[in-house]
């Protein structure tokens, strides 16, 4: 491994893979600033206090809104309460030039090319030369990210894609772009291993790389079958579960969890990009998936998707 040390990084995006990213950076003993948009309006709770957009536990409140929730999810991201103290927060308008102070600078926002460019565009404005800069993309190309942006950017430049939830799962997808160094694969490849207690892969710039490549193929494959075979969630989730060495999580909780928007994203990524496979068709999103989209029914985020949790 080369010399590089990774003191502290900055996680862009709070969301459940940004949280949990920045939980476990925090585990092995890592300073985490973690950065999120500020909101574009007041809550209940904000106008009855008499605050305005301009305060600060305003301009914060998504980041560390989402921060708690991680906290307080089970299996818990973090390895000792105390460590949550090692994560920062802020916001991508009055603590973005806080970025120049890292070693490692990830993308981790809202799977949205255009968004993603924006905020590459901008982090480069702040950004010291030589520092690591990742996208943890489900599936959009890093040749498409890295355009536009200096040498030096994508030189050091690629895909970290880490699985929900980020402490405990193990696979660690490292994508190159078309210039990415060498060495930065080679660093992050062994840094995944020896730090983050990962099996670490660098994978082929290809439509949803590796794992979800194959993971979108068999959800969707499940998602048709549902209703030629008549089958439950339930059901699904029996058959496809512990009971072929699969996790308790199975299928549709696996998707609740991960989100029902990241998964269509990357379905459509898939369909889009690959229209020669031989299983094109498996890609084409069932009207019950369309129906739940447009009612926001995306899974644990929202508190419904093919779960919901009763109190």
């Amino acid at each position: 491994m080369s010399k590089r040390r990774i003191k502290k990084i900055a996680i862009i995006g709070s969301g459940i893979m940004g949280s949990g990213i920045a939980c476990h950076f925090a585990n092995i003993g890592v300073d985490v600033l973690l950065l999120d948009i500020i909101p574009r309006e007041l809550n209940d709770k904000e106008k009855a206090n008499g605050l305005t957009l301009e305060d600060k536990v305003v301009r914060n409140r998504l980041v560390n809104d989402a921060l708690t929730a991680s906290l307080k999810s089970k299996p818990s991201p973090i390895y000792h309460p105390s460590f949550a103290s090692r994560i920062t927060t802020g916001n991508l308008e009055d603590d973005i030039a806080k970025v120049k102070d890292v070693d490692w600078i990830m993308e981790v926002v809202v799977e949205r090319l255009d968004i993603k460019k924006m905020v590459f565009e901008n982090l480069e404005k702040y950004r010291t030369p030589g520092t690591l800069i990742t996208s943890n993309t489900s599936g959009i190309p890093i040749k498409f990210m890295s355009e536009g942006r200096s040498e030096d950017f994508q030189k050091h430049f690629c895909g970290t894609h880490f699985f929900n939830p980020a402490r405990y799962l193990k696979l660690f997808e490292i994508i190159p772009g078309p210039k990415t160094d060498a060495s930065v694969l080679d660093f992050l490849n062994g840094y995944g291993e020896q730090f983050l207690g990962k099996t670490s892969v660098v994978a082929k710039d290809t439509p949803a790389f590796i794992g979800n490549r194959i993971g979108i193929f068999s959800i969707q494959s499940l998602f048709h079958a549902v209703k030629e075979l008549d089958l439950t969630v339930e059901e699904v989730d029996k058959l496809s579960g512990p009971v072929i060495g699969r996790p308790k999580s199975a299928t549709f909780r696996t998707v609740d969890v991960v989100g029902l928007d990241t998964l269509v994203h990357v379905a459509n990524g898939i369909r889009e990009n690959c229209p020669k496979d031989e299983r094109i068709e498996l890609f084409k999103l069932p009207d019950f998936i369309n129906t739940m989209m447009e009612n926001k029914w995306l899974g644990s985020k929202t508190g419904q998707g093919f779960y919901k949790k009763v109190r």
